[in-house]
């Protein structure tokens, strides 16, 4: 596996987390966990995995700053680079015993994504991608599925948990797509919808309310494999929004309009 150093760095922390948290994963009955709010658990896996990836990325590049779902922020005193990290997407199926989650690593520079990890450490695929140097899967190049009938295209979304406000706009999302497509899965973790997009498993993915952690990783892995990758709003930006529409080549133009249609 050929990559920069900082890439290598990623893919060590992600495959050291990958096995704190699949030790956990074993005993998911006996964790400890307490309530963030609805819908939103956090769990001792949690947070020992986002202390390994830590440790780890700041040893190896201590000027960097940080991002993490389970941490502060921290200002690195190299302003121009900063990790963003998810330690576990998909707590909730982690919580439950279904084997759908992953670690999420992502390498911002000047504000763009530049490296990104992805491992699913239950089924033991590791996305990974950098800037100009293509997407893969384990040792094997990836790339966005190449199909351009609606008709034939499995799309991958969100659906907003109790009390979210963004559950009618993704009902009459729903309304508009399912009758044009081949189905719709919600799987819990958008990580591995994005990494999913750019293997071809899914034809594309949108969803609102995400944090910048959730999908910075996935982001870079979908367009280094020949995908889209837009705002839902055109003048939006998706990070500052929480909202992300993407997709292969042949369908992200229906796909979108579709979507966006409200």
């Amino acid at each position: 596996m050929q990559g920069s150093a900082n890439l290598n760095v990623m893919i060590k922390a992600a495959r050291a987390a990958g096995r704190s948290l699949t030790k956990d994963f074993r005993e998911v009955e006996n964790l400890q966990v307490s309530s963030k709010g609805p819908g939103d658990f956090v769990s001792r896996a949690d947070t020992a995995a986002e202390t390994i990836i830590r440790e780890m990325l700041m040893e190896a590049r201590p000027t960097y700053g940080w991002v993490g779902e389970e941490s502060k922020p921290v200002e690195g005193t190299d302003p121009t680079r900063r990790w963003i990290v998810d330690p576990l997407d998909g707590t909730t199926n982690f919580l439950h015993g279904l084997p759908h989650w992953a670690v999420s690593i992502a390498l911002e520079h000047r504000g763009e994504v530049v490296a990104a990890v992805v491992f699913d450490a239950a089924k033991g695929e590791l996305f990974w991608a950098e800037k100009g140097s293509g997407a893969w899967m384990n040792d094997t190049r990836i790339r966005c599925s190449g199909r351009t009938k609606m008709i034939e295209g499995i799309f991958a979304t969100g659906l907003p948990f109790g009390g979210r406000p963004d559950l009618p706009d993704t009902l009459r999302d729903l309304a508009r797509v399912l009758p044009m497509c081949a189905g719709v899965r919600r799987w819990g973790a958008a990580s591995l919808d994005l990494a999913y997009v750019a293997t071809g498993r899914y034809d594309g993915f949108w969803e609102r309310g995400l944090n910048s952690w959730d999908m910075a990783a996935g982001l870079l892995i979908v367009k280094e494999a020949g995908g889209f990758v837009q705002p839902i709003n055109p003048k939006g930006d998706i990070f500052a929004d929480g909202e992300v529409i993407c997709g292969n080549e042949g369908l992200f133009d229906r796909f979108s309009k579709a979507i966006r249609a409200a």
